[in-house]
């Protein structure tokens, strides 16, 4: 039986009859890692809902006009996260910049709230997959970031272009020469 045959068997009122009664009472929780089998099936196949932006940024505007990835997403080359920036890092240009324009007025609104913009992450690795991903040593190695994100200068709002996963990166590495050692990337 594979193993999405057998979580789907595990959570059946088949199986709940078919084995012992259990000393402690039953949890609304399929599994510690997900709450429900349709959760854990889309984590299998790699179903994920597109996330929603509060705005329209335009990666292709911004870019076109000069800017670097590492501009906006600041500390990528020394840390492991590609931070989001703040409504204020927007504000920065956009005082004074298309001010005009329906997404920059609800930028302005987020910042006269005293709000931070709730950004929907697009990419990042779930939980279970145990993967501590480090952006920095990536950017030292002069991986382009349209490798892992896609070519941003043809994208407005950002969208999951690239699957990543151990399949993706494993070539990766090794096309590149690096450590395909498991603690790389799982500790």
């Amino acid at each position: 039986m594979t193993v999405l045959g057998w979580a789907l068997f595990k959570s059946s009122p088949r199986a709940e009859a078919q084995s012992s009664p259990s000393p402690s009472p039953s949890s609304e929780v399929f599994t510690t890692a997900h709450r429900t089998v349709l959760e854990a099936v889309r984590e299998y196949f790699g179903i994920r809902s597109k996330p929603v932006q509060p705005i329209a940024y335009t990666h292709k505007v911004h870019l076109a006009n000069g800017m670097q990835c590492t501009d906006c997403h600041v500390g990528v080359d020394r840390g492991p996260d590609a931070r989001i920036p703040s409504v204020n890092f927007c504000m920065t240009c956009h005082q004074v910049i298309a001010t005009d324009k329906p997404e920059i007025k609800k930028l302005a609104a987020y910042r006269a709230r005293g709000e931070d913009i709730p950004w929907q992450r697009v990419y990042g690795f779930q939980t279970s997959a145990h993967v501590k991903f480090n952006h920095a040593p990536h950017i030292r190695a002069g991986v382009d970031c349209k490798l892992c994100h896609g070519d941003m200068t043809k994208q407005t709002v950002a969208e999951r272009k690239v699957d990543h996963t151990m399949g993706f990166c494993v070539e990766c590495h090794r096309q590149q020469k690096a450590s395909v050692d498991c603690v790389t990337c799982h500790y």
